[in-house]
């Protein structure tokens, strides 16, 4: 199979390369161990690396992905909580100071939760996306309201609501909560879109998500 033949070419240009110049940073991180200040959550996306993005450093930013960048509420029940157990060990662990939810442009997880078109039984043939992707179910009312369930207007407008959701579902956490009410934590919503290639960051304050220069 080919795939695998050009990942270990890539392999192969990170140990010629990358890796005797950022020699110096590895050893750093084996010996005292990673304290990234902040965490990334995005998505799955192949177009979206967030260490591509930001050109950042090994050990510069703690990095979780899923389908759709979603953070699901806060919740004790029994289950395999994924996503809940990274920002435990973000917020707890490393102490992280700031939380960075990143969504991005043609996001085949909000097109979905946007036009329903998953099989919601079949685990393996839509089932555990579209159980996923509910987590979006209350803001996809809204958007359908205003813009409908199809076009580029519609999709952005699910992908930006989908940041916001995620950002107060982390409110939800107690201990999220709490840093940020103290001063201890910052949380940030962001949006990339690879047609652009323009960093929009969420205005809270205005709901706005505006461009960096």
């Amino acid at each position: 199979m080919p795939e695998f033949a050009e990942l270990m070419e890539g392999y192969k240009r990170f140990r010629q390369d990358v890796y005797p110049a950022k020699r110096a940073r590895f050893d750093e991180l084996v010996a005292d161990g990673q304290h990234p200040k902040l965490m990334i959550i995005g998505c799955s996306d192949s177009r979206v690396d967030p260490a591509q993005i930001f050109d950042v450093d090994p050990g510069d930013i703690f990095v979780v992905r899923n389908v759709a960048a979603l953070v699901p509420p806060f919740e004790t029940t029994p289950g395999h909580h994924g996503v809940s157990a990274a920002v435990e060990f973000a917020v707890q662990m490393l102490e992280v100071k700031q939380i960075v939810v990143m969504g991005h442009g043609m996001c085949g997880g909000c097109k979905a939760a946007l036009t329903g078109d998953l099989d919601g039984e079949n685990p393996g043939a839509g089932g555990f996306i579209a159980d996923w992707i509910r987590l979006l179910d209350p803001v996809r009312q809204p958007v359908v309201h205003e813009h409908g369930t199809t076009g580029r207007d519609a999709e952005r407008a699910m992908e930006l609501a989908a940041v916001k959701l995620s950002l107060e579902n982390l409110r939800t956490f107690p201990w999220v909560r709490e840093k940020e009410q103290s001063g201890e934590l910052k949380l940030r919503g962001a949006f990339f879109a690879i047609t652009e290639g323009v960093l929009k960051v969420l205005d809270e304050a205005s709901g706005e998500f505006l461009p960096e220069q």
